[in-house]
């Protein structure tokens, strides 16, 4: 395939068989990756509906598979990109790599111009975060829906309130769950700049801030992301909430960034110790040094 836009790596615990079968069995990929799947390599690779972008039917043709490597063409928008899941061994588990070639570039996902193909990028983190744990029997992270336009989730984590907000507002622990280099001024008025604040010096503000209990961020473009934060049984549920947007073309490309974000910040707390599952991510066009992944 040509060279790709995004390519991430990760590992999952489970073999080489369960993975690939996690990978092409219709009923699983309908659980942790879209709303609907038919697959009968070599012949047809499809998934589409509202988890999906442009996924009103299936787009996707196959170019390639066999024990270890499924390419296939996926048209999104009317432009058709190369998509490819390449398995390998790892002392953890299995190896999984994906590759997405002609992306759109990285200042138009930024600047929200790229409609749904300026999701594809958040879109493979989330589902690459949810087929882990899939394969490790964890409940799962919600899908950005892309029918609607009500970009309101709420997740359960297994720790205590005081303990997950502060995960959200200490910036080195922030990048070591979201995998982004982070600078965070926690308090009211205080800025919140992903990158930091020499890629965006103005950054987000806090528009509210109660410590261990809620924070809202405004963001220039007017938009704004609220978490709130309540305990029971030294359980958080956290809701997540994102408005202010113009309903024409609702942030999904953000709003798949804070999902991934959020499945790992519950593995940050829910599996305390265990290593990140992510071992490389290259995005074309990202500021260097904006992503961080573990040595």
């Amino acid at each position: 395939m040509k060279e790709p836009d995004l390519r991430v790596s990760a590992v999952v615990s489970a073999t080489l068989k369960l993975t690939y079968e996690a990978l092409t069995d219709p009923a699983a990929l309908r659980v942790w990756l879209a709303e609907h799947a038919e697959v009968d390599l070599p012949a047809k690779y499809e998934f589409w509906g509202r988890y999906t972008p442009d996924g009103a039917e299936p787009r996707q043709r196959v170019l390639h598979a066999d024990e270890r490597v499924i390419r296939f063409g996926w048209t999104v928008e009317g432009v058709e990109a190369t998509v490819e899941f390449e398995l390998g061994e790892d002392e953890a588990g299995t190896l999984v790599t994906l590759s997405h070639s002609d992306l759109p570039s990285f200042e138009e996902v930024i600047g929200d111009k790229a409609g749904a193909r300026g999701a594809l990028h958040t879109f493979w983190s989330l589902a690459i975060a949810n087929l882990a744990d899939y394969l490790a029997g964890r409940a799962l992270t919600p899908m950005v829906d892309f029918s609607s336009t009500e970009l309101r989730e709420s997740f359960v984590i297994d720790a205590a309130p005081g303990a997950v907000f502060d995960s959200m507002i200490k910036p080195e622990v922030f990048a070591e769950w979201f995998g982004a280099k982070v600078d965070i001024e926690p308090h009211l008025g205080g800025r919140f700049a992903m990158g930091g604040f020499d890629v965006d010096p103005g950054g987000a503000k806090f528009v509210e801030f109660e410590q261990g209990r809620k924070a809202a961020l405004l963001f220039a473009d007017g938009e704004t992301t609220s978490w709130e934060l309540e305990g029971s049984d030294g359980k958080t549920r956290l809701t997540m909430t994102h408005s202010g947007f113009n309903p024409d073309n609702p942030p999904y490309a953000s709003w798949g960034g804070w999902l991934g974000g959020i499945a790992g910040l519950r593995r940050y707390h829910e599996l305390p110790g265990e290593r990140s599952i992510w071992r490389s991510v290259e995005v074309a066009g990202v500021p260097e040094g904006m992503l961080v992944t573990e040595s």
